[in-house]
């Protein structure tokens, strides 16, 4: 499998057989040149124009929002219904953690979580260990590095992929990944991410990806 990142919450990945999901596509104005990407599946955490932009990806991808259930491709996803806020959506609504099975490995896009797992959403997502979790780490809009960190505590991962913080484009007010790397020390930082299952680390590590290919 090949992991691409584009930015923010949007990531590319390329199953060993050649099928592409992608994850909320950001429109223009958020800062980042909107990227020339082909999907099989196409999925969307929450309806924010930052995490939504469906029509920017090419080809015919099958659109998968909300919790439950998904099979497409021969692949198997699975959301789980979180908040975008700490208040259970009252200030943000609604967030959908995506959990994907693909080249028998478990991966997991928190989207724009705003709050450390409550014990069920722990369970749902927990049913199998992850082996790669992108996660929120800038703070304002989502879990800043503190909770970020309690999450990842909760999660597990073989490997966490930081994402939604603060680089020279992006317009957004966030934070940058420098807190939530603190004290860290298995990080490498990487253009892209190949992975077999056979790879995984024995260790947990943090691969902060480039945007730029």
């Amino acid at each position: 499998m090949e992991i691409k990142w584009h930015g923010h919450a949007c990531f590319e990945m390329i199953s060993e057989n050649g099928k592409v999901i992608v994850t909320d596509p950001y429109d223009e104005s958020i800062g980042y040149p909107v990227p020339e990407v082909t999907a099989d599946v196409v999925t969307v955490s929450h309806e924010h124009y930052d995490h939504n932009n469906v029509a920017a990806v090419k080809g015919e991808p099958e659109v998968v929002r909300g919790a439950g259930e998904h099979i497409i491709e021969g692949m198997r996803l699975y959301g789980v219904k979180t908040y975008h806020d700490t208040s259970r959506g009252a200030e943000r609504g609604e967030n959908t953690v995506f959990l994907f099975d693909v080249d028998e490995m478990r991966l997991c896009h928190l989207g724009d979580l705003g709050h450390v797992l409550e014990e069920s959403q722990l369970r749902s997502i927990r049913e199998k260990d992850i082996d790669v979790l992108f996660i929120p780490v800038g703070g304002v809009y989502t879990i800043d590095a503190k909770d970020a960190n309690k999450v990842l505590e909760q999660l597990e991962p073989k490997i966490a992929v930081p994402m939604h913080f603060k680089t020279p484009p992006l317009r957004l007010n966030i934070k940058s990944e420098d807190k939530f790397l603190k004290g860290k020390k298995r990080v490498r930082r990487e253009r892209k991410l190949s992975l077999r299952k056979g790879d995984l680390p024995e260790e947990p590590e943090i691969v902060v990806l480039d945007w730029r290919h």
